[in-house]
């Protein structure tokens, strides 16, 4: 019987050789012949992740649609079941740990600020099943009438700005907060990084571990610090200190500009490149808007991906062999459309539609197509040809105002009329000067 293991032409990209290599170094290898043997389960949890709306047995009909010539395997649920909890959730973490990576060449086209890798770190929520198990280990969300929602697991990823692939990622229950798990992260932070950071990790614990790894920083801080001036630049910029750590710190003032009126905020950064000259204020400025990228990352895996969709599995080990595996998904994903967009000059992956590729992946891997690759290389492919087919056009600077989600009242809400268009804005950007005396 044969059993049918394989991710259509993503499979270029997770190939056997890669699977079977994360099963060998966790000693998941199985001990007798089966019908659904391990690597056929790692594919499964895959493709589990591309098609969230069906349940493992759907998957499974997905899997071997256009395979009747073949003789197929007939398993049942109970089965597929048991091969997930054989497997666990250590090879599914040794995959993401082959696959994760930038996913950039030295020319891809929006990846680097003057040399440095572009990344950023951010957290994320996902909503698990609301079993006792997890109820236990998670808690709930807790209001003024008590436990409500979904309990969650915090998901805090380091992603590339350029191709938002994933670098690292660390997850758990959501009460350790995004910090904790953005101290794990520091392991694959090295020189030639910029690492762009929200006010929830500016503190000089992180700061300093992220400055001991080599890598650039550049965080947004809060306006209730008060650090000293030691020094100005040309630039506005002046020279500060976070305990035993030298900082440049910007202070500017950023107008929007859109048909519906103006808004201007102050942001304050702190980074330690400390050469105005190389890294001016107003460059650092316009780089910290790349931050965002890792939004669009958690927007396509819990939009595009999950469809807002809680998490299956009712156990501790299944979650995390499912997180794994819709990271693992996700990452092959964003290689397939850098190497597409690497195949045309000045492309920048940004334009690369991920809805394009993932709905591609999916029509492969019921037509079972691409298994296999052709004595001559494509690394477009046919997932990649539709990605260049359907680029999207450059980003223009857009806004959309922050609306009241939740008014005191229903009256409230009921006669609250919120504009929630989008809309074309023009940024003026100021760099201002300290008034405290060096």
């Amino acid at each position: 019987m044969f059993a049918p293991g394989h991710l259509g032409e993503l499979t270029r990209i997770v190939p056997f050789e890669m699977v079977d290599a994360a099963l060998v170094e966790t000693g998941a290898v199985q001990q007798r012949l089966r019908k659904i043997p391990a690597r056929v389960v790692v594919y499964l949890l895959l493709a589990a992740a591309l098609f969230d709306d069906c349940g493992y047995l759907a998957v499974w009909r997905k899997l071997t649609a256009s395979l009747e010539a073949i003789p197929v395997a007939k398993v049942t649920g109970t089965a597929l079941w048991n091969a997930r909890t054989r497997l666990g959730a250590r090879p599914m973490q040794a995959l993401f740990d082959l696959l994760r990576g930038p996913a950039t060449a030295i020319r891809t086209t929006g990846a680097h600020f003057k040399g440095l890798l572009t990344v950023a770190i951010d957290g994320t929520c996902l909503d698990v099943p609301d079993s006792p198990l997890h109820r236990a280990r998670l808690g709930g969300i807790t209001n003024q009438y008590g436990t409500s929602g979904y309990p969650q697991i915090c998901l805090t990823a380091l992603v590339a700005c350029g191709t938002r692939a994933v670098l690292d990622a660390a997850f758990g229950p959501r009460s350790s907060g995004e910090s904790a798990y953005a101290k794990q992260l520091a392991r694959s932070l090295h020189a030639g990084m910029i690492v762009l950071l929200d006010r929830g990790f500016s503190g000089n614990p992180f700061l300093t571990a992220v400055a001991g790894t080599e890598a650039a920083f550049l965080a947004r801080i809060s306006a209730a610090r008060k650090p000293p001036v030691l020094a100005r630049f040309d630039d506005g910029s002046h020279l500060s200190r976070f305990g035993g750590l030298e900082v440049r710190i910007i202070e500017c003032e950023i107008t929007i500009i859109t048909s519906q009126g103006r808004t201007t905020g102050l942001y304050r950064l702190a980074t330690n490149l400390l050469d105005h000259h190389r890294y001016p204020a107003s460059n650092l400025v316009s780089l910290y808007h790349e931050r965002w990228e890792v939004e669009s990352a958690y927007f396509a895996i819990k939009k595009s991906m999950l469809g807002r969709r809680v998490l299956r599995s009712q156990t501790w080990a299944g979650i995390t062999q499912e997180v794994y595996a819709l990271l693992s998904a996700y990452q092959a994903l964003r290689i397939a459309i850098a190497d597409a967009t690497g195949t045309t000059p000045g492309a920048d992956p940004d334009r690369g539609s991920f809805s394009v590729a993932l709905r591609c992946a999916r029509d492969q891997i019921v037509r079972a197509a691409g298994i296999i690759a052709d004595s001559v290389i494509d690394l477009a492919g046919t997932i990649g040809r539709a990605v260049l087919d359907h680029l999207m056009p450059a980003r223009r600077l857009r806004v959309s105002p922050r609306a009241v989600k939740r008014p005191l009242s229903r009256y409230a809400y009921k006669s609250l009329r919120v504009d929630r268009r989008t809309y074309t804005a023009t940024l003026n950007i100021k760099i201002l000067t300290p008034t405290t005396k060096p």
